[in-house]
This record gives structure tokens, C-alpha cells and sequence, in this order.
């Protein structure tokens, strides 16, 4: 007798009722599992001791997602077919050389390209033939980067170190800073294509000793000092018969007085011969008398006019603290010794003659002076002028910019201190230099908007 094998039979799924309303929804979510579960052993895979899994695992997962892109690029091109031909947007001169170029790696023929990026063979063959043009309307472009500055600011910076050969690269970026267009002082060196020195090995600076006054607000702290300026005959010889005392007509004796906090010059004098300490005390009774009031604290060198009792009695009088500077140690004086320097190489140096009148010579330095408290962005005020910091006004550096760069983007910082964009980017600008009181030492720099 015969006995057949009784197959059973399947076990029926029980599916819910209106299940067809649900198979979309189904299949999205029988995807997602699907993806968990390929995560989790591809993980499993990618951390094996076997190498020839893990290269293998990654095979699958790079094939897989070449399987995905070409999906993804399926939908774009269908969702593009749908517009016609004539009212498709155009691929941007940048694009196109990018189509150019992968044409080029993949081997693809005129017709291949035109298939995959939806023109017609004729349009390829266009932009090949069209490759090698130049300028702004050329059919083909090459990426510009975004941050690249046009040609007209190279030239306008160029021409301010022409102008003004005496500016270095962080002075014309602070000008320039001020006048509207942020530029950084590596960008300004490039642009005048400068090779760097190499910097010379300083010495360990010693600090001075004891209690360090430090400027708080304006006419806190100020800074005194004199110096000679030779006039056009110069100094003469040191030793005898030869030497001259150092007076009039062979060197003028200046004294200047700065405010520290603000780097503000509050007055300057000039003498015939080395003042005594009664015209030190009026020329800074002067400074006092304009500023509206005396320091609290005045920090000089050594000199006979600083040491003297009579000076000590009027400093005393007005309620002046009195502070030398170290002798030897660096930073005592740098300020007011600093601008001493600047004094003579921006303004007396400048000059073809030094004056030998005296009214000549003051109103030169008088226009120095000015020049300097409101058009010099100083470095350690953060491109700031001492007039803006002395008496509180808002900076223009901090002013909205021209910005000539017209792919950068509105919310991007520019070169510090950073500041909004002036109307849209891509502005041309032009350097305008004036000259105040016709002093060509003395420049006032602008940029103006050209269409």
C-alpha cells in the first residue's frame, strides 16, 4: 500500500480590510526597514577581522549608492522634460565648461552629452567651438572664487602707495578701511607684490619696574617731550672749533605733549633754543587751558626742564601726579618717543625746506597736528583716528562698505573691523586723494562710486 506525503499548505496571511488603500504607504515603510537592516549589517561587515568582508561590504554599499544617484538623477531629468525646450534655463558659463569637462573624462560623444544634460547636439558643439573666448561675455568661463578682488582695487591700492610712498601695507588697509573698502594687510602686500625681509633678531625687552599707570579715559595719563629738528643749514660737527650750540638758525627745539588713551597730540611749541622750565610750564598750561582741564597724571624723561622746582611747584598747583620714565627700559616713553619719530618722518622730513621763520614753521606743524588727530587711522586704536576716540565719535571704519566683489555674500565678514555692505556687491569703486591745506605729507584718502 502506498502512502502519498501529504504537503501542507502554506499559511494564509490574514491581510486588513481595505489593504489596497494601504500598499503605498506599505511599501515606503517595507524601504525603511529594509534600509535599518542593511545599516546594521554593513556595520557588522565594515568592523569584521576578515579584510576580503569589509572590501567586500564596501563594493555593496558604493554600487548601492551609484544605483541611488542614478535614481536621483532619473527624477531631476523627468521633472526637466516636462518644460520645453525654449523655456529651460540656461547653464551658466561656469556650467558649461563643467559639461565640457566631463564630456572630456567620460569619452561621451555630441549626442551622449546632449542626452544626459537635456540640450541638443548643436549646443555642445557651439560651446566647444566657443571655448577659447575671452573676456566677461565670453559663452565659457572659467570659476572666478568668490573672494578674488576685481583689477581696479589692485590698481587703486598700487596708486596709493604711489601717492604716498611713505605708507606701508597696514597703514594703506587702515586708510582704506576708513574711506569705505576693507582690505587685509596681507591682501594690501600681495597687491603691491612685496617680498618679505627677513626680520632682523630684537633683543629681550625688559619691563619696567615698579607700578604701571595705566590710561583709563581721555586726559587721564599724558606723555611730554622735546626734540630738535634741524632746519636747512643742519647740525653742525660735534667737536671744535667747528661746533655750534644747538639754536637758532641751525635747529629748531619742539615740544609735544600726547594724551595716551586717546594717542591724541594736545599741543605743540616751538623755540629758538633749549627751553627752561618756566616755557615748558606755559606751553603745557596752554595744552591744559585748551583741553579743559590738567591730567591727572604726567610722565616725562629726566630732562633739566622736568626736574627743576619751579616745574614741580606748578604740576603741584594743579594737582599733577609726576612720573619719569625708566631710564634704559623699553615702553616708558614708546609713546610720546614714537610719535616723535612720526613727527619727523611724516611731516619735517617731508618738507623740502624747514622753515626759518618761526610762524612758518608752527603752521606747518600745527597742520601736522591737525592732519594727524583726524585722518591718521592709528594701529593701536583699531583703524581709528585720535579725534574719534578722544571725543567719542562713531568711527569711520565702522561705516557701512562698498564691497566690489559681486559673488560675495551679504552675510559673509569681511577684513576687521567688519562692517554691512554699502547697496549690492559687485560696486565699482575709484580712489580719490586730496591733500590738506596742498601739503602732498598730508593726504586725505576717499573712494567714490563710479558706474
Amino acid at each position: 500500500m502506498q502512502v502519498r506525503k501529504q504537503i501542507p499548505r502554506k499559511a494564509a496571511i490574514p491581510l486588513p480590510k481595505g489593504w489596497p488603500r494601504r500598499v503605498r504607504s506599505a511599501v515606503i515603510q517595507t524601504i525603511s526597514l529594509a534600509r535599518t537592516s542593511m545599516t546594521h549589517t554593513r556595520s557588522w561587515a565594515a568592523n569584521h577581522y576578515n579584510a576580503r568582508i569589509r572590501l567586500k561590504s564596501e563594493n555593496e554599499r558604493l554600487r548601492s549608492e551609484v544605483l541611488l544617484l542614478r535614481e536621483e538623477g532619473r527624477i531631476k531629468d523627468s521633472r526637466m522634460e516636462q518644460i520645453p525646450a525654449q523655456r529651460r534655463p540656461h547653464y551658466p558659463p561656469v556650467e558649461r565648461l563643467a559639461i565640457l569637462e566631463l564630456r572630456a573624462a567620460r569619452g561621451w560623444s555630441l549626442a551622449q552629452t546632449a542626452d544626459h544634460f537635456l540640450v541638443s547636439p548643436v549646443t555642445i558643439c557651439s560651446w566647444t567651438q566657443r571655448l577659447d573666448e575671452e573676456g566677461v561675455d565670453a559663452l565659457v568661463q572659467v570659476p572666478v572664487p568668490v573672494n578674488t578682488f576685481p583689477e581696479f582695487v589692485s590698481y587703486s591700492v598700487r596708486r596709493l602707495k604711489v601717492l604716498c610712498p611713505s605708507m606701508g601695507k597696514a597703514r594703506i588697509a587702515n586708510v582704506l578701511c576708513r574711506a569705505g573698502l576693507h582690505l587685509g594687510s596681507t591682501t594690501v602686500r600681495r597687491m603691491l607684490k612685496v617680498t618679505d625681509r627677513p626680520k632682523r633678531p630684537t633683543p629681550p625687552r625688559s619691563t619696567a619696574a615698579g607700578r604701571v599707570v595705566t590710561a583709563k579715559r581721555p586726559n587721564h595719563v599724558w606723555h611730554a617731550d622735546l626734540s630738535t629738528v634741524p632746519t636747512a643749514l643742519g647740525f653742525w660737527v660735534p667737536w671744535l672749533p667747528f661746533s655750534l650750540p644747538p639754536i637758532w638758525p641751525f635747529c629748531w627745539f619742539v615740544a609735544v605733549v600726547v594724551d595716551h588713551f586717546s594717542r591724541r597730540v594736545m599741543g605743540v611749541a616751538v623755540f629758538t633754543k633749549e627751553p627752561s622750565s618756566k616755557a615748558v610750564c606755559d606751553f603745557l598750561g596752554q595744552a591744559i587751558t585748551t583741553a579743559g582741564g590738567a591730567p591727572r597724571h604726567l610722565i616725562t624723561d629726566q630732562g633739566v626742564q622736568f626736574t627743576a622746582k619751579d616745574f614741580n611747584r606748578w604740576r603741584q598747583r594743579r594737582g599733577i601726579r609726576h612720573r619719569f620714565g625708566a631710564v634704559g627700559r623699553f615702553g616708558s616713553i614708546a609713546i610720546i618717543e614714537r610719535l616723535m619719530r612720526t613727527l619727523k618722518s611724516e611731516c619735517t622730513r617731508r618738507l623740502l625746506l624747514v622753515p626759518f621763520r618761526r610762524a612758518a614753521f608752527v603752521r606747518e606743524l600745527s597742520l601736522w597736528s591737525g592732519w594727524y588727530n583726524a585722518e591718521r587711522p592709528h594701529e593701536a586704536l583699531t583703524t581709528r583716528t585720535p579725534d574719534e576716540v578722544y571725543f567719542r565719535r562713531r568711527p569711520a571704519c565702522r561705516s557701512p562698505r562698498y564691497e566690489p566683489r559681486a559673488r560675495w555674500p551679504r552675510g559673509a565678514p569681511c577684513a576687521r573691523p567688519h562692517a554691512l555692505i554699502r547697496g549690492r556687491p559687485g560696486v565699482h569703486v575709484d580712489l580719490d586723494v586730496r591733500y590738506s591745506a596742498d601739503r602732498k605729507h598730508l593726504p586725505v584718502v576717499a573712494i567714490r562710486k563710479v558706474a
